[in-house]
């Protein structure tokens, strides 16, 4: 039995496909996002994964060699967090354009963004829909 709402939801249903498609490529994007940094002297040089996970790490001089101990570490972990910030900033590029204008791309992906300006107080949906929703008749 059809009812006069089929359309609408049909509607809805290619709506929601077209949005898991699109989810879709924006997560393939992002896998394929990195992020490079290197030390001063080119003493070395990481690359990052989206998520900040170290893929590579490269001595293209013997620099490191005359370096102490403390030396190095520290500016492993500095060139690390520099390739890091890059690869985050390359992420909210990639979204950006998903999400709401103004909305704080980068303290999403850090946690510190209000999500809830996201999404509205309802879902969205034609107003007929809604009006169905809410009294149970047609409008």
């Amino acid at each position: 039995m059809s009812t006069p709402y089929d359309d609408q939801l049909e509607e809805l249903r290619a709506g929601y496909q077209a949005q898991l498609a699109q989810i879709g490529e924006l997560q393939s994007r992002m896998r394929e996002v990195t992020g490079t940094a290197t030390a001063k002297a080119q003493a070395m040089k990481v690359t990052v994964g989206p998520q900040g996970e170290l893929l590579s790490v490269e001595f293209p001089t013997g620099a490191y060699r005359s370096m102490a101990p403390k030396e190095l570490a520290d500016l492993i972990v500095k060139t690390v967090q520099e390739a890091r910030g890059k690869a985050t900033a390359a992420v909210a590029e990639v979204m950006a354009p998903h999400l709401p204008q103004g909305f704080d791309t980068t303290g999403l992906l850090n946690g510190s963004a209000d999500v809830t300006q996201l999404m509205g107080s309802e879902p969205v949906m034609p107003d007929a829909v809604r009006e169905y929703v809410d009294r149970g008749r047609p409008v």
